[in-house]
């Protein structure tokens, strides 16, 4: 029988994001084919990230939130200390009628949701944060900053800024829920096709001033003043989507 191992040296491209959307979604359809097929088995630990790593020539970034995805679907759990396993071979139920990105009504109920959901989460990363969390939230914002002015694709970093606030309320189901919910949270995913950045340079400056704001904010250890931030961050966008609606 072949281990996780053996399946990842037997049939892995070595560059499974050619021209197929971004590196996340790649790296976690490849994994997902991986544990749907059957060559890594329920109750099997998936390589390390530094094996992962370098199998796949992407950042541990890349490998945790494409691991979060699988999370999100069911299919494996990370135990502290021992690793991340595979649970299921199918993914789970999502729990929520589904998502559909192309309808800009549905963008906006899942905004409405995120706000009732994240704008506590930020006052809650104020308030308990530690200097690391800290740390990780500003470097999450500077991979967008770089990722923009590299113009190249920046939905997996705005979610991965958005996981390292909730990661900071260091209560843990803040992730799960944004984990459960997935890059979808992020509605501009739905424009993102292919390896350039199509979303207008002007929104990327709006939306990424409001990320500083409340990165600021938590780290300046305000809390209403991050709940703000978060509001108007989320409700400024949903109002963005509310004229495309009118628009047609």
């Amino acid at each position: 029988m072949t281990g996780p191992a053996d399946a990842l040296t037997g049939g892995i491209e070595a560059s499974p994001a050619r021209g197929r959307g971004t590196l996340v979604s790649a790296v976690g359809a490849d994994l997902r084919r991986l544990i749907t097929d059957g060559e890594i088995r329920p109750g099997c630990r998936l390589p390390s990230e530094a094996a992962l790593t370098r199998k796949y020539n992407v950042s541990r970034t890349v490998i945790r939130e494409a691991i979060a995805s699988l999370r999100a679907d069911g299919l494996v759990e990370a135990r502290q200390g021992a690793g991340v396993f595979v649970l299921n071979s199918q993914p789970a139920s999502f729990p929520f009628q589904p998502f559909d990105e192309a309808r800009i009504s549905s963008m906006i109920e899942m905004l409405e949701l995120r706000t009732a959901i994240e704008i506590e989460a930020a006052g809650l990363a104020a308030a308990r944060r530690s200097p690391a969390q800290e740390e990780a939230i500003f470097e999450r914002c500077h991979d967008i900053d770089r990722l923009i002015a590299e113009g190249k694709p920046s939905t997996d970093a705005d979610f991965a800024f958005h996981l390292a606030i909730a990661d900071a309320t260091n209560n843990p189901r803040f992730r799960e829920f944004l984990e459960m919910m997935g890059q979808r949270v992020i509605p501009r995913t739905a424009l993102q096709r292919g390896e350039g950045e199509r979303t207008p340079s002007g929104y990327l400056g709006q939306i990424q001033a409001e990320h500083r704001a409340i990165a600021e904010a938590i780290s300046a250890r305000r809390e209403q003043a991050a709940r703000e931030a978060v509001r108007t961050h989320l409700k400024g966008s949903q109002e963005r989507y509310r004229q495309l609606l009118r628009q047609g």
